[in-house]
């Protein structure tokens, strides 16, 4: 079965979401794009908030969000009850947010991290199993 990817971003994210795009494509991974569709200024909840509704309603394995900082579109999406979207700047974040957290959004910093670099860290977040057991109690505790 063919794993499910909703992506978006704002502005600052723009180039980036092109490019992860073309990697998930690559990878043959079935890809949506929530935009935004231009590097022209909007509002990153206007993209955060239907990669989260998607992933949160099963429609999409996992999701990818990408701003400036991650800042935003990470707030935005832990926003939604059954998100756990994790700011990644590097592998071992990306790995440790699958393996511990069971994280099903990965949120990149456009403007802090190399495009290569970028690209890793999905390619890590993707391949990284959710380790279960005592992670898995503790992940229990996360909504409210």
């Amino acid at each position: 079965m063919m794993t499910k990817i909703a992506i978006g971003g704002d502005h600052a994210g723009y180039e980036y979401k092109g490019i992860i795009i073309d990697l998930l494509e690559n990878m043959d991974k079935e890809v949506k794009d929530f935009g935004a569709y231009s590097s022209d200024s909007v509002d990153y909840p206007d993209f955060a908030h239907p990669v989260s509704s998607a992933v949160e309603e099963g429609e999409f394995d996992l999701g990818v969000l990408i701003c400036g900082s991650a800042n935003g579109v990470a707030i935005t999406a832990n926003k939604h009850a059954g998100i756990r979207a994790a700011i990644c700047w590097n592998t071992e974040l990306a790995a440790l947010a699958r393996q511990h957290n069971n994280a099903n959004i990965v949120c990149l910093p456009a403007r802090f991290i190399e495009s290569e670099l970028a690209k890793e860290i999905v390619k890590t977040f993707l391949d990284t199993e959710f380790k279960g057991g005592r992670h898995e109690r503790r992940v229990s505790k996360i909504n409210c």
